[in-house]
C-alpha cells in the first residue's frame, strides 16, 4: 500500500512528516498510515500542474496522444482489478462484488474519455455564420487549465476517475485530493499513471484533511477549476470561495431522492429495486432513493415483503462470500446514522425493521438495514440526507399527491418511478424536478449519460460528453477577411 504524496511525478512525504491512520471499518484496526499534506505541499502540487499545463505541453498534445495515456491507465487498472477492489473493501467497507464492479467502471471511464479525447481532434473548431461577409468567425474548445478535484469516500476510485479522466482528456492538469478516510486506491491510481509514463505534473495526488489540503486547493489562485463531490454545506463553502477568483466550478452534492411506486407495479420487482436503491453501498450514495412513496392499494403488501427481504440481507466483512451489506465507512458516519434513526423515532417514526447494531457485531461500524414508517413529512428523517442504509416509506393515494410529495424537497439529484403503465411512468418522469430519473429501476449509472442534479443537489453535469465540457472553455476567433480598409478613423 502506498503512503506518500504523488507530486510532480515523484513520491514524497508531507513537508512536515505528518501522517494519518487508515482504519478498516470492518475491524476498527489501523491498517496503514498515509501522508497528511500541508498547504505547502499543495502549493508545490499546484505549481507543478501549472507548469505541466503552461510550459510542458500537455494541452498541446493531440486528443489522440492524450487518449493513449488514458487507455493505458484503464489497462493498468484492469490488470490489478481484484487487488484494487480488495483495497476498496478494507478502506471503505463495501462488499467485494460492489468494489469489483466500481473498479471495472473506473477503468471503463478512462476508456470512454479516451474516445472523447480523440473526437476533439475530429472537431477542432465550429464555424459561425455572420451577417457581415467581411468577417469570418469560429468557436474553438480549449482546456480550462489546472483543475482542483476533491472527491468523497463512498466510491473512492470511481469518483477519482469521474474527474481525472475527463480533465486529462480535455487537456487539463489535475491536483486531486481523495477523502481522508479512503485514500488508498487514489494513490494506486497515481502509481498506475506513473507506470504508464504520464508526464510529470499532469496528475498530482495529495492526501490529507479537507480543512488543510482541501482548503489549500480551494484557495489557491493558480487553480482554474474546482470540481467537488460531497456534502451541500461544503459545496456551499467551495462556491463562496470560488467566487473570490471567479474560478470555474462543478458541484455534485447531496440528495433525498424519491421513489414512486404505483399500484400496478409488480411487488417483487418493486421490492428488489427499492432495496437496490437504498442498501447498495450501505446506503452511502448521494442518489439513494431514500424516500419511497407507495400507492395505498399495495402499500401494506409491499411493506411486508420489503421488511421480510430486508431482514434476510447478509451483513458482514466485505471480503466474506455472500455478504451484501458491509460496515459504514467510519465511526463518525456510524454515529451520525444512528443519531438520525434515534431522531426519527423521537419525531414519531416507527422502525419496521433494523435500526441498531446487528447481533454478533460488537466490533466494526455495522448497522442493520433499516425501514422507517410513519415518518413525519417535516422531520429531518424525511427531508435530510441520512447517508446510510435507512429508507423512509409512506403511502399515497393519487398521482398528483405522489408528484407533490416527491418534488417537495430542497434537493433534486435523482428520482424513480415504477409502473406498468408506460405513459404514466413517462408523464411522472417528465415532471420530477431532478437531474437523474429512473423508470422501473433505481441507481443504474452509465458513463455515457449525464450525472448531476437540480436545486441544492449541485451545479453542472459529470459523465458523458457533459463531463468533458466541464473542463473546456469556448473561445471565439473572428477574422477581418477582406482586403478593404475599415476606414472608421482613417479614411
Amino acid at each position: 500500500m502506498r503512503s506518500e504524496l504523488y507530486i510532480d511525478g515523484k513520491w514524497r512525504p508531507s513537508s512536515d512528516g505528518r501522517t494519518f491512520d487508515v482504519v478498516n471499518p470492518a475491524t476498527e484496526e489501523v491498517i496503514h498510515k498515509v501522508a497528511a499534506a500541508t498547504a505547502e505541499d499543495v502549493d508545490v502540487a499546484v505549481k507543478s500542474a501549472r507548469r505541466a499545463f503552461d510550459k510542458d505541453g500537455w494541452p498541446k498534445l493531440s486528443g489522440a496522444q492524450r487518449a493513449k495515456y488514458l487507455r493505458a491507465i484503464a489497462q493498468g487498472i484492469r490488470a490489478r482489478q481484484a487487488e484494487i477492489a480488495r483495497l476498496e473493501v478494507i478502506d471503505n467497507g463495501k462488499p467485494f462484488p460492489e468494489a469489483d464492479w466500481d473498479v471495472a467502471d473506473a477503468a471503463g471511464c478512462f476508456d470512454f474519455y479516451a474516445g472523447l479525447a480523440e473526437q476533439l481532434d475530429n472537431n477542432p473548431e465550429e464555424p459561425i455564420a455572420l451577417p457581415d461577409a467581411r468577417f469570418t468567425s469560429k468557436a474553438v474548445k480549449e482546456p480550462i487549465g489546472v483543475a482542483g478535484a476533491i472527491i468523497p469516500w463512498n466510491y473512492p476510485l470511481l469518483m477519482a476517475a469521474w474527474k481525472v479522466a475527463p480533465a486529462l482528456a480535455a487537456g487539463c492538469t489535475v491536483v486531486l485530493k481523495p477523502a481522508e478516510v479512503t485514500s488508498l486506491t487514489a494513490l494506486e491510481l497515481a502509481a498506475i499513471a506513473d507506470d504508464v509514463g504520464l508526464p510529470a505534473g499532469v496528475l498530482n495526488i495529495v492526501t490529507g484533511a479537507g480543512s488543510v489540503a482541501g482548503q489549500a486547493i480551494i484557495d489557491h489562485r493558480e487553480v482554474d477549476k474546482l470540481a467537488f463531490t460531497g456534502s451541500g454545506p461544503v459545496g456551499s463553502k467551495i462556491m463562496a470561495a470560488a467566487a473570490r477568483d471567479i474560478k470555474r466550478i462543478s458541484l455534485e452534492l447531496g440528495g433525498k431522492s424519491p421513489f414512486v411506486v404505483f399500484d400496478d407495479a409488480d411487488i417483487e420487482e418493486a421490492v428488489e429495486w427499492i432495496m437496490f436503491g437504498i442498501f447498495w453501498n450501505q446506503g452511502q450514495v448521494c442518489s439513494a432513493t431514500s424516500r419511497v412513496l407507495v400507492q395505498d392499494g399495495i402499500y401494506d403488501r409491499l411493506l411486508a415483503r420489503l421488511v421480510e427481504e430486508t431482514k434476510k440481507i447478509r451483513i458482514g466483512n466485505g471480503l466474506e462470500d455472500g455478504v451484501l451489506l458491509g460496515p459504514l465507512v467510519s465511526k463518525r458516519q456510524h454515529q451520525q446514522v444512528v443519531a438520525a434513526i434515534e431522531a426519527a423515532k423521537a419525531a414519531g417514526a416507527t422502525v419496521a425493521c433494523g435500526g441498531k447494531r446487528p447481533d454478533g457485531f460488537e466490533t466494526g461500524y455495522y448497522l442493520e438495514p433499516t425501514v422507517l414508517t410513519d415518518v413525519p413529512l417535516e422531520s429531518d428523517a424525511w427531508r435530510e440526507e441520512i447517508f446510510g442504509p435507512v429508507v423512509c416509506i409512506r403511502p399515497f393515494s393519487t398521482e398528483e399527491e405522489a408528484i407533490d410529495l416527491a418534488n417537495d424537497s430542497r434537493f433534486g439529484l435523482a428520482a424513480a418511478v415504477m409502473s406498468r403503465d408506460d405513459r404514466r411512468a413517462e408523464r411522472v418522469a417528465a415532471v420530477f424536478r431532478a437531474g437523474i430519473v429512473w423508470i422501473n429501476c433505481s441507481q443504474p449509472t452509465f458513463t455515457e449519460a449525464p450525472w448531476g442534479g437540480y436545486k441544492e443537489s449541485g451545479i453542472g453535469r459529470e459523465l458523458g460528453r457533459w463531463g468533458l465540457e466541464n473542463y473546456l472553455e469556448t473561445k471565439q476567433i473572428t477574422r477581418f477577411a477582406t482586403g478593404e480598409k475599415w476606414g472608421w478613423y482613417i479614411k
